[in-house]
């Protein structure tokens, strides 16, 4: 007896060392990273930022990423355009150490050090599914099958390493189902980072079939500075990014030559619209906007009454596009807790930069106001993020490398020019060490849509931009004017603020190792 119970306490002894052995292994475990950025998804449009427009359309299934996890309130890309920021995540570097500057560039140099190849050489099994938009073939990936170039809403062709296929139907749910099957076929022995780009919701935002008219009646809420005149500002004067003047009217708005007509006014990319879909699609297509466009024709309107009109438009298809990329992100974060990986994978939705949903009168992106300069970035992950949580550090998408790096156990090379924020995302508090300004610089011009150079730098309350060509420089007081409509640069009063942050600006650009041709 005396024997059996001595028996039996050390079976319990080693049970319970063998629990603590398991426990520390399960909580030393390497985490799973997928990344899901999309393109041109402003925050304007995420109903976890709260924007008017969003609670007309709401995002539940990215929302539920916020809630799960942390929702970045102040977090910036560091060149406003769809390849250059792609280049930064990739590198934790600006644009002029990564040499990817615009999107004009001849490719990406896939022989330097990315985040990928880092978490390759350590262990895990690294993927990308969707838009590329680099020129050059991936690097660092087991498995890549790339869009090519933009990419197609309808019928689009994938690259892979072996060969080119043209698969059929509606983009999003085709790198949907193509992310969930190499989930299901991956190695399952080891960690995984996972690259799920989405296409949507690009120009000239064709929404899937089954949600052409889900917002034909919602009348979306009009940004006060939609009619804003530029005064003050040359820059902003000079761009061919309006709404009512510069958007096409066939392959941007979806408009038509006359009554119940099947042809667009005008699309200068037909391969990019109606030319991949099928003859059956299109007639659908025409179907679809056939009362609307009629309604333009046979209503009479103002030219101010024209361009809310548009407005309305670019809403409807904009939203309609995001909602299939907000069902997308629900069957990844459903497939996760269907298959047990959850609780170990770290699940970041970002998209390559902001977007203006009629602010300033504007499509695109480019200028280093908060609309475009500013970038979604919703992340969660149990073991480290407490749910709920909202950050207000200065963020910025050469911190994503370095972060995940750091997530996953990895040292991070000296030479990433982004900082880990993984101390804001555990508990949502600032250290007292963290940045204060933020540095910032688009190249290309001239340029698609007019947008002249220029670099500048952020600080919690003050902005300061620089156009070196033109040796114009603008001041904006973002708690005062959060629209950036009054340039106050050269104001009495102003003679401090410009100072210190020109000061900022050059310890930036120093720090940053910015070659004087480009200051």
């Amino acid at each position: 007896m005396f024997r059996n119970k001595i028996k039996h306490s050390i079976l319990v002894y080693i049970a319970w060392i063998v629990s603590l052995s398991s426990y520390g292994q399960t909580d030393m475990q390497r985490p799973n990273v997928i990344f899901i950025m999309s393109d041109d998804h402003a925050e304007q449009a995420i109903s976890a930022y709260g924007h008017p427009i969003s609670q007309k359309a709401p995002t539940p299934h990215i929302d539920r990423i916020a809630s799960e996890g942390a929702l970045f309130l102040n977090n910036y890309c560091s060149n406003s355009i769809c390849g250059p920021s792609r280049a930064a995540i990739l590198t934790g570097k600006h644009s002029h150490k990564n040499g990817f500057m615009q999107n004009g560039n001849r490719g990406f140099d896939g022989t330097q050090q990315t985040l990928p190849k880092i978490l390759q050489q350590n262990g895990y099994e690294t993927a990308i599914i969707g838009k590329w938009h680099l020129i050059s073939k991936p690097t660092g990936f087991d498995h890549w099958e790339i869009l090519n170039d933009q990419g197609d809403y309808y019928n689009p062709y994938f690259i892979t390493e072996r060969d080119t296929v043209r698969r059929m139907g509606y983009v999003t749910d085709l790198i949907t189902n193509l992310t969930t099957d190499w989930l299901e076929h991956r190695d399952k022995n080891k960690p995984f980072f996972l690259m799920m780009h989405h296409k949507a919701p690009h120009r000239n935002w064709v929404p899937a079939e089954r949600h052409y008219k889900l917002y034909e009646n919602t009348a979306f809420p009009i940004p006060e500075t939609y009619f804003d005149d530029y005064e003050g500002r040359y820059a902003a004067a000079q761009q061919e990014m309006n709404i009512y003047r510069d958007m096409y009217e066939g392959h941007d708005l979806k408009m038509v030559t006359g009554i119940d007509s099947d042809t667009l006014l005008y699309d200068p990319w037909p391969h990019a619209f109606l030319e991949t879909m099928t003859q059956a699609e299109q007639k659908r297509f025409f179907a679809a906007y056939r009362d609307r466009n009629n309604d333009f024709y046979t209503t009479k309107r103002t030219e101010k009454e024209k361009a809310l009109w548009k407005f309305q438009r670019y809403m409807q298809d904009y939203l309609a596009t995001v909602k299939s990329v907000d069902e997308s992100v629900g069957e990844i974060l459903d497939y996760l807790k269907a298959n047990g990986l959850d609780k170990n994978t770290i699940v970041i939705y970002t998209s390559d930069q902001g977007f203006y949903l009629g602010e300033h009168g504007w499509f695109d992106k480019r200028f280093m106001y908060e609309e475009s300069f500013g970038m979604p970035l919703l992340m969660s992950y149990p073991k480290h993020i407490k749910p709920g949580i909202k950050i207000d550090g200065l963020t910025q998408n050469i911190d994503f490398a370095p972060t995940l790096l750091d997530l996953c156990q990895i040292a991070i090379p000296d030479d990433m020019q982004g900082r880990s924020f993984k101390a804001l995302a555990q508990n949502g508090r600032t250290p007292k060490d963290w940045r204060k300004s933020l540095y910032y610089h688009y190249y290309e011009y001239p340029g698609f849509h007019s947008v002249r150079a220029h670099y500048g730098v952020k600080m919690e309350r003050y902005k300061l931009m620089h156009f070196p060509k033109e040796n114009l420089w603008e001041l904006y007081d973002i708690k005062k004017d959060p629209s950036e409509i009054e340039n106050i640069y050269g104001r009495k009063g102003t003679e401090k603020i410009t100072q210190e942050l020109q000061q900022e600006l050059l310890m930036l650009q120093d720090k940053y190792g910015v070659d004087e041709k480009y200051r």
